[in-house]
């Protein structure tokens, strides 16, 4: 690697020689434009823009738009001039928590090299930097630009990671989130569960470029006269909404987490699982319900009076036909009563004629 940048990294009255070099770099493959005709390559061409003459790539400056709205040409030496060129010092302001330094801040890297025959300071900073657990925030001028950097420890080396600045951060101002869904605590929990069942300790080495790699398979296919990639029609489904999300989030968590092998316990009813608010705009549900029944009942009065005269026949059919039983029992009685007198006047009958036949 050949270093970008020579200088010092100071903080207080320390300061330690290194140089810079890029720590990342383009895996990316770029296409060239050709003429789809024969595949001859175009290139472009340096205009001007009065007369369409081509201009050298030497002949070319950089000018800048002055507030009168004049173009101001400067030179390589002009730039050269301003007194953050002439510093080749990356000075450490502050040293803050590494939790306060938000992801999205982070732009390039670039790896310090210690640049003096003993590493002896260059060792000394990284130690610090790992025992307290903070990162070195400092500013330094590189290509045309003040930089804005964290410097962290990667795997025993020092890095310096540019950062963007506040204003090159848009703010997160989105449509979609104006109104926020309610989720119910019974999703969130089985959505916790899920990623329990995917946690793992992060291994980069594991992944791979899928498009980058089929890139070159589709090249490699298409320059041998081949076909690489079969496509598979998709069915229209009609609905371009954007809405058709899963309708029971909480089903299509539960069954994420039993393919991945966790364990779903039982789930609760809709009102367990609800949460207050819920609760209420069921009850306000429950209110409405009430106060429409009772609406109903004192829409007409004419059949409420209707109503009242009509349960005062039913108990009088009640009676009369309760009347009418106990009249048959009456006569079933006198029935039972006259055997009886029968068995009597026979019985008489009997022990008179016997004495008779006694005397004789």
């Amino acid at each position: 690697m050949r270093s970008i940048w020579k200088g010092e990294l100071s903080f207080g009255l320390v300061n330690v020689p290194v140089k810079v070099y890029s720590a990342t770099e383009d895996h990316d493959l770029h296409a060239r434009q050709v003429d789809k005709k024969d595949g001859v390559r175009i290139r472009y061409k340096k205009v001007r823009d009065d007369n369409g003459e081509e201009v050298e790539f030497s002949d070319i400056a950089k000018a800048y738009e002055s507030e009168d709205g004049e173009m101001v040409i400067l030179t390589k030496e002009d730039l050269a001039s301003l007194p953050v060129e002439q510093s080749h010092e990356i000075e450490v302001t502050e040293f803050v928590p590494a939790d306060q330094v938000d992801p999205v801040a982070f732009d390039s890297a670039y790896f310090l090299e210690p640049a003096s025959r003993s590493n002896r300071a260059y060792v000394l900073m990284r130690e610090a930097l790992q025992s307290t657990d903070r990162l070195a925030i400092c500013t330094f001028t590189l290509r045309n630009r003040t930089r804005l950097c964290a410097l962290r420890v990667y795997k025993d080396v020092l890095m310096l990671q540019t950062l963007l600045w506040p204003d090159e951060i848009r703010p997160a101002i989105l449509d979609g989130l104006d109104k926020e869904a309610k989720v119910r605590p019974q999703e969130v929990k089985m959505a916790a569960s899920l990623i329990e069942t995917m946690a793992a300790d992060f291994e980069p080495e594991k992944y791979e470029d899928d498009y980058q790699n089929q890139l070159k398979e589709l090249i490699e296919a298409t320059a041998a006269g081949g076909e690489a990639f079969t496509v598979e029609e998709k069915e229209d489904s009609g609905d371009d909404d954007g809405d058709d999300e899963v309708a029971d989030l909480l089903a299509a968590l539960r069954a994420s987490v039993k393919d991945r092998g966790g364990e779903v316990g039982e789930s609760d009813s809709d009102d367990d699982d609800d949460n207050d608010d819920d609760k209420g705009s069921r009850s306000k549900k429950k209110s409405t319900a009430k106060k429409r029944t009772k609406s109903s009942t004192k829409k007409s009065p004419a059949k409420k009076a209707a109503a009242k005269k009509e349960p005062a026949k039913k108990p009088a059919a009640k009676k009369s036909t309760e009347k009418k039983q106990p009249a048959k029992k009456s006569a079933s009685k006198s029935t039972t009563k006259k055997a009886p007198a029968k068995e009597t006047a026979a019985k008489k009958s009997t022990a008179r004629k016997t004495p008779v036949k006694k005397s004789a």
